[in-house]
This record gives structure tokens, C-alpha cells and sequence, in this order.
């Protein structure tokens, strides 16, 4: 094949070569028919297919699944596969050979207009959702394209917002969101972002799309621009940018012409591109399934199941859900008979068709139960609706329980711009706030596609967070509240209780064209479990209609080094009556760092399923990259000698066991000592400090310190930690010279 696709580069004219480096239209590549070269569709994702012939038009039908912000809170890789491969045969029904998705930027601000479809703020959950949802589509000979490359965490101008972010920041946050997608599920394109990234466009940044994304992680597909993001074509063909879309007119290829003819551009340039391009179209087409037809209703079930697996369960007193099928239950709440199940832009996918809550809930009761509906509030309004509300409260008077259907309404969120604020509109809070003090059985269904502050959090007796659960939505809710299903998903970002609690508050979206990501590598959990504070609802939490409980955590070893694999036990019991599935998450804390670092990362989870009384053993495997942190003095992954604890938790905040391991480094970073270096550098070196304390206590014996009790070697270095070995010539006396000075730097640099 590589031999075929370069002998048909060589036979293509400049203008041909240029003309394959962008699109036909808005989704197409081009062909040139004269050497049998085809053209391939791309399509919006991630949730599902959005095929229009223009950018704007309205698609085509198609199975809309829950939005990533919702599949996230399953935890379940299997549950991504499946999802990804029905997408993989809608995609190949409907002749589109790419689907633009998954999104994996990481969830710096809950006021991201994009966050639905993003998985998590935390980048090992995130790259592991990611990487099944790839292999699922690419299972059914369909490519998917990881976006959006790298670090767009804002719509707040977007298209041209410089990303100022420290390299460790990047490699630990935003780019491990992407690092394991890409290396292990092997995604046929990467979408770079529109954004710059550290004064650098991402369309023609060579460090991203060259040196980090092909040379450190292999990636060997293409890289496409997002629609419109090229800023300069042939910097951009440079840096590894091989196809711009959408159809620009020609002006792109034109410059690649020039550029080629000036010696600008050299043509190997230009061919490899090309030859990028044309193995990803090549084997799309080799992949293509003629009369390929999907089954729709099994779509639609598939996507009933999966959307219950991902509802989390925030709250629950007086176990009142699941519900009984008895009595008078009152649904309150325009979301329940029209439901916000996506978000809006490029991922809006035309349902095939859409399940209502009323109509669910009433087919799950049988008739034994008396349903009431309450509108509650306008769906095109923020502000309260008297006449709807007092309506809402006679139907509340005469119920044993009530519904209430909350959240964001689609105009809240949205790509293209952020939320201003977490509060949901004033008509839904005050409705929650007026009906609570009508009837205590309140449960509240909320739908929406972030974090929210919730004031009337102490009003209601549950909560079920459903997020944008896609057309099945209204099945799915049935099920949860009733108990057919019971709630497995746990939350894969943090709500914290208020926007200014989060670590980005004071710097999103930044100063004009510059957003400063000045939180660092403290994001969403790792910086409120660092600042021990309050949230409303921590990462990976969930309830159940069970009980689950933890024992036996065994390491296979308590000494390793940073080469070896760590194989981590651990026994999970469902202690309650009802069959339910457990996420069991596994964090990592460095005890001792000598650089700044979360108090814990996740670094594994497992879901379980167990009937009542079932008790299953799970299992982990710890690599280095579990215990290690970007070190920029080496410019690679380095473990630091020393202690670390396995934590395992039902959330970042409530570890049930622990157990502690020493790591042993192999990787000697050889420290380069000088006159300024401090005493405190030098003793944290255990060669150094060997070579350096016969030194000290040299001074200290003919000093006036010799007759002081205790460890006075210990005394003098607590004393003169910050001091720097220049120092010494001052506090030395005659006993340290200029000359010994130099030879003890010497000593300390091996030389």
C-alpha cells in the first residue's frame, strides 16, 4: 500500500498534490479521478451523526445518544465501545467514512459552553472514555477524529484566544487527555484546536502537531483543521497540518503552489501530507460497507440502556427512590413532556425519535398509580411565571410525591460561546424553592450540561443528576426512578458550590486575546482536595440503591522500581438487597515530593456489577506513569525515590482503604551544583549530601557551636538551609577558601 500510495505521488502534478491538502466543500475530500483517487466523507459527532450536505442545514435522522459529559458519569469502557460501535453503523448506513469526534479538552471552568461534550476535568478518566469510544467506532471500519488539539478549554474567543500554559501543566493536564487515546486506540485524525497555544496558532504549531503528537506518541493518521481554524496555510503544512476544511476557495492550495515553486516549501513537505492523507482514504474506502443499514429501534434501546447506566444519584434521604407504583405522583416541569437531552452547535444530531418522561413514566406505572403533569415554568423564559407556578402548586397539594424536572435550558449552552454564571434560570430555582414548602416527598430530575449551584440543595429528599441523556431520556428516567434500573453513575467532574470556588475563577477567560492558566496543574479535584475545600458534591461521586463495601486490599509487592508493574487487589461486597454496579477508583498520593503536587490522582477504576450479597475481587496494575510527574529538568515522565500511597475510594473524598509502596527511580537526574546553589538543594541529593557533611561538621567542630547538645549537623543545616555554599566563605572562617570551594563544587558535579 505505502509503496502504491508514493509510486501515485509521483505521477501527481504540483497543483494536484496542493488540491488533495484541503476540502471539496464543507465535509468532502477531493478525488482526482484520473489516477483513481477517491473522495471521503467527514461528519459531525460525537454523540451521534450529524450528516447535512451544507454546514448549517438540518441533518439527517440519526440515533442521538447521550452527550459526553454524560457517558463520563458511567465509567464503563465496555458501555463507550458499545456506544461508539452503533455510531460506527449508522456512519457506514450513511456513507460517512469520518466521524469528527471524540472531544477530550479537559473541563478547566464549569462555564465552558462546551463542557457536554467533553468527558472529564480529570485527563486518565477522560483519555480512558475516549479510547473505548474510539475503538467501538473504528471497530466498524469507520474513522474517528480526537479533538480538539490542544488546550481549547473556552469558547470565549476561541478562534483566536492564546493559551498561555507551562509545559508540565500541559503534559500532566491537557495533553494526557489525549496522549493515551491516542497511542492505544490509534484515531485515524486528530482536529487541531483554533486557539493558539503559548503564542503559537495550534494549525501551525510544530511542537504539538510534529514533536509531540508524531514523534513522542506515533501517530501516523492525518491531522485535519477545525472547520475554518488554518491561519497561515503553508506554516500550518510546515508544522504537520495536512488538511484544511472546510473548501476555502482555493486560496489555501494556491499558497501551498507558491510556496512549493519559491522554494518556500520544500515538496517532500508537500508529498508527505499527501501521502498522510491518502493512506486514511484509502483504507476508509477499503472499509466501506455496501447496502450497510443499522436497526433504529435497536439504536433507540441501546440508548435507553446506556443513558440509566450514566444518571448519577446525588441524594436520596428517607430512601425515597425508587418510587412505588402507588398513590398520586405529580410531574412538574416543561422538561418532562419536551426534553433537554444534547446541546447546541456543530454536535446537535436530529433524533430519530424522542422520549418524553410523562409518557415513560405513565406506561412504567400500569395504571397503578395516578399521574398528574404541571408545565411549572416557560421554557422561553428565565422569569417566573406566577400563573404556571400557582398551577404547579395545586397539582403539588394533591400528590403523595413530586417530580420535578429542572436545569439548564439549551440556550444556556452552547459551542460557539460560555455561560456567564453556574445559577440555572430563576424560573426553575424559585419552582423547586415554592413547591418544597407545598410537599416534603419532592424529588428533582435535573438535565443539564455542567456544574450548577443549587440553593434549594437542602429542600428536596433526592436528586438525580441526568445531564443530557439523549432521545431515550424520558425511558431511562422511568426506569431510574422506579427502580427497573438501579443508579451506577458517579460524577467525572466536581460541582463545586459556588463559581468562585473554582481554580480558574479569577483568570476565565482571560484579558482580550490571552487566557493565563495560572492554576496550573490544579484542576477541578486536585486543587479543592489540595485546599481541603467544601464542595457540593466531590469528583467521582454516586449513590445506589444498594450499598457496597470494600475490604482486602493487597499489593503484590512493596518494593519496586519505576520499570516494574504493580498489580493492586482489592475484594468489593454488595451489602444491600438489590443487584447494583459499584465503581471502585483507585488515586495515587506522592508522600514526599520535592515538587508540587496533588494530594492524590486517579489513576484506575474498575466497574463492578453484584447481586445482593455477591462479593467479587477486582483488579489494578500501576505502570510508571501512575507515579510519575513531567520533569522539565529532563523533559520526560520521572518518578521521584520514595514513598506512595494506593488509595481506594468510592469518590476523591471518601478513600476506604490505603496502603502504602516505595518506588525506586531509575533514571539519575544528575543535578548541576554551583556557587548559589543552598545547603537545602544540596542535602535533598543523597550523593551530595555524602560528599558535603564532612565539610560541615569540619566547620562546626572549630566553631563555638561544637558544645551545643542534640544533632548539631542537623542544627547548622536547619539553620543555613536557604543559605547559598558561597555563604561559606563568610560563616566558614579560615577553615573554607575560595579554592576548597571550588573543589567541593567540583566534587558535587563528579567531576
Amino acid at each position: 500500500m505505502e509503496q502504491d500510495i508514493k509510486k501515485l505521488i509521483s505521477q501527481m502534478t504540483l497543483e494536484e498534490k496542493a488540491s488533495l491538502c484541503s476540502g471539496k466543500d464543507a465535509w468532502h475530500t477531493k478525488s482526482i479521478e484520473r489516477l483513481g483517487i477517491p473522495s471521503i466523507r467527514m461528519s459531525d459527532g460525537p454523540h451521534g451523526l450529524r450528516k447535512a450536505d451544507e454546514l448549517f442545514d438540518k441533518s439527517i435522522p440519526a440515533t442521538c445518544f447521550p452527550t459526553a459529559v454524560t457517558l463520563a458519569s458511567s465509567w464503563d469502557r465496555e458501555l463507550l465501545e458499545r456506544v461508539g460501535k452503533a455510531i460506527g453503523e449508522e456512519c457506514q448506513a450513511e456513507n460517512v467514512q469520518i466521524l469528527l469526534g471524540p472531544g477530550v479538552n479537559i473541563k478547566r471552568s464549569p462555564l465552558c459552553g462546551r463542557n457536554f461534550e467533553y468527558y472529564s476535568e480529570d485527563p486518565f478518566l477522560s483519555s480512558e472514555m475516549a479510547k473505548h469510544f474510539i475503538k467501538g467506532v473504528q471497530s466498524e471500519g469507520v474513522g474517528t477524529s480526537i479533538k480538539h488539539f490542544a488546550a481549547n478549554n473556552q469558547e470565549h474567543r476561541r478562534l483566536t484566544v492564546d493559551a498561555i500554559v507551562d509545559e508540565r501543566t500541559l503534559r500532566e493536564i491537557y495533553l494526557a487527555s489525549f496522549e493515551k487515546a491516542v497511542k492505544e486506540a490509534k484515531p485515524w485524525t486528530v482536529m487541531c484546536s483554533y486557539n493558539k497555544v503559548n503564542g503559537t496558532y495550534a494549525s501551525e504549531n510544530e511542537f504539538l502537531l510534529t514533536q509531540i503528537l508524531r514523534n513522542e506518541w506515533g501517530f501516523e493518521g492525518f491531522v485535519v483543521s477545525d472547520w475554518g481554524a488554518v491561519n497561515d496555510r503553508v506554516l500550518g503544512l510546515s508544522a504537520g497540518l495536512d488538511l484544511q476544511m472546510p473548501y476555502d476557495g482555493g486560496h489555501g492550495d494556491k499558497k501551498i503552489i507558491e510556496a512549493v515553486r519559491s522554494g518556500k516549501l520544500p515538496e517532500e513537505i508537500l508529498d508527505r501530507a499527501v501521502e498522510r492523507i491518502l493512506k486514511i482514504v484509502f483504507r476508509a474506502i477499503e472499509n466501506k460497507k455496501e447496502k450497510a443499514t443499522y436497526d433504529k429501534e435497536a439504536h433507540h434501546k441501546l440508548a435507553r440502556e446506556v443513558a440509566r447506566e450514566c444518571f448519577v444519584l446525588l441524594k436520596n434521604e428517607d430512601n425515597i427512590l425508587p418510587l412505588k407504583k402507588e398513590g398520586t405522583i405529580a410531574l412538574i416541569g416543561a422538561f418532562a413532556k419536551k426534553p433537554r437531552f444534547q446541546g447546541g452547535g456543530s454536535s446537535h444530531v436530529n433524533p430519530t425519535r424522542v422520549d418524553d418522561a410523562v409518557e415513560e413514566i405513565t406506561k412504567i406505572v400500569e395504571g397503578k398509580a395516578n399521574i398528574l403533569y404541571s408545565e411549572g415554568y416557560n421554557l422561553d423564559s428565565d422569569i417566573p411565571d406566577e400563573k404556571l407556578i400557582e398551577e404547579a402548586k395545586e397539582v403539588a397539594k394533591r400528590a403523595n410525591v413530586v417530580v420535578i424536572f429542572a436545569g439548564l435550558p439549551e440556550r444556556y449552552e452552547s459551542e460557539g460561546y460560555d455561560r456567564p454564571h453556574m445559577k440555572m434560570p430563576e424560573s426553575h430555582n424559585k419552582l423547586i424553592e415554592e413547591i418544597a414548602q407545598i410537599n416534603h416527598n419532592l424529588v428533582v430530575v435535573l438535565s443539564n450540561g455542567s456544574p450548577i449551584e443549587m440553593p434549594w440543595i437542602e429542600k428536596p429528599k433526592a436528586i438525580l443528576e441526568t445531564y443530557l441523556g439523549g432521545q431515550a431520556w424520558g425511558g431511562a428516567v422511568a426506569d431510574v426512578l422506579f427502580g427497573v434500573a438501579n443508579p451506577s453513575g458517579k460524577l467525572a467532574e466536581t460541582f463545586p458550590k459556588k463559581l468562585s470556588d473554582n481554580p480558574s475563577y479569577l483568570f476565565f477567560p482571560g484579558e482580550k486575546d490571552r487566557a493565563e492558566y495560572r492554576e496550573g496543574i490544579f484542576v477541578g479535584y486536585r486543587y479543592y482536595d489540595k485546599k481541603e475545600m467544601e464542595v457540593l458534591f466531590p469528583f467521582g461521586y454516586g449513590l445506589s440503591y444498594t450499598t457496597f463495601e470494600y475490604s482486602d486490599l493487597k499489593l503484590d509487592k512493596k518494593e519496586l522500581t519505576d520499570q516494574e508493574i504493580l498489580k493492586v487487589k482489592i475484594k468489593v461486597k454488595n451489602t444491600g438487597k438489590v443487584k447494583g454496579k459499584e465503581i471502585v477508583q483507585l488515586y495515587v498520593r506522592d508522600i514526599k515530593s520535592s515538587v508540587i503536587r496533588p494530594e492524590k490522582e486517579l489513576k484506575g477504576f474498575v466497574k463492578v456489577e453484584l447481586e445482593p450479597g455477591e462479593e467479587k475481587e477486582v483488579e489494578f496494575e500501576l505502570d510508571k506513569r501512575a507515579f510519575a510527574y513531567f520533569n522539565m529538568d529532563i523533559k520526560d515522565w520521572y518518578v521521584e525515590t520514595g514513598e506512595f500511597e494506593i488509595l481506594i475510594g468510592k469518590s476523591s473524598r471518601d478513600i476506604v482503604l490505603k496502603d502504602t509502596i516505595y518506588v525506586k527511580s531509575t533514571v539519575e537526574i544528575k543535578r548541576k551544583y554551583h556557587k548559589n546553589s543552598t545547603i537545602g538543594d544540596i542535602i535533598e541529593d543523597p550523593y551530595a549530601e555524602e560528599i558535603f557533611k564532612p565539610v560541615i561538621q569540619q566547620i562546626i567542630e572549630k566553631s563555638p557551636l561544637k558544645d551545643a547538645p542534640g544533632d548539631l549537623y542537623q542544627m547548622f543545616v536547619n539553620m543555613m538551609k536557604y543559605m547559598p555554599l558561597r555563604g561559606l566563605l563568610s560563616f566558614g572562617g579560615e577553615q573554607i577558601t575560595e579554592e576548597m570551594l571550588d573543589e567541593l563544587i567540583r566534587k558535587l558535579n563528579r567531576e
